[in-house]
């Protein structure tokens, strides 16, 4: 497993995240990806209410890639394996808010990633439906042999919470929401540039 991270920007009141990981081309992959994004977010102080958009557009993305594409190509990449990315900016100055950009790369497949038309009894078929309704908007970029699929959700005013509250080092702190799932990861990590990418339980 392998990663890569730019830590929380420290200036005053413009912060970004971004990460780029490859994961397993499991189910359980899943659940990590959606995990860790939900830990960013969260030490960034985005309300929970966004944070669950995310966690399901990122879900819909990883899923639609493990059911509907193949691995990404070997040797460039380790065998078995999707890459995930998100990059998080948010500005505190004047309410501005900020945006969220997801994307999921594969080997692709013999179609192109397309809204479906499921029927009423269908069981499946919504996901792409269901990320063209919480993100602003969404594409497919493809090259001779992978296949990414983004989603950005731009995020309000109103979806930023107030500015951090400074830790002795003059950096944010992730609080955790009662009954919510924690990567353990506080904003001071990632000002640090901690890597956390080495598992996924």
């Amino acid at each position: 497993m392998s990663g890569d991270n730019n830590p929380l920007d420290a200036g005053a009141n413009l912060h970004k995240v971004e990460r780029s990981v490859v994961l397993p081309y499991v189910p359980a992959s899943v659940a990590g990806a959606r995990r860790h994004l939900c830990g960013d977010l969260r030490a960034m102080e985005i309300v929970e209410e966004r944070i669950d958009d995310a966690a399901l557009v990122l879900s819909e993305l990883v899923s639609n890639a493990l059911r509907h594409a193949g691995p990404l190509p070997v040797p460039a990449h380790p065998e078995n394996t999707l890459g995930v990315a998100w990059r998080i900016e948010v500005d505190r100055g004047a309410g501005s808010g900020g945006w969220l950009e997801v994307s999921v790369r594969d080997g692709g497949s013999g179609t192109m990633p397309r809204l479906a038309r499921p029927s009423v009894s269908d069981l499946g078929g919504r996901g792409l439906d269901i990320v063209q309704h919480l993100s602003g908007r969404w594409g497919t970029e493809m090259d001779a042999t992978t296949t990414t699929v983004w989603a950005v959700l731009d995020l309000s005013a109103s979806d930023v919470g107030p500015a951090p509250r400074d830790g002795t080092d003059g950096t944010p702190q992730q609080e955790s929401s009662p009954g919510r799932e924690s990567s353990g990861l506080t904003a001071r990590d990632l000002a640090k540039g901690t890597r956390f990418w080495s598992v996924l339980h």
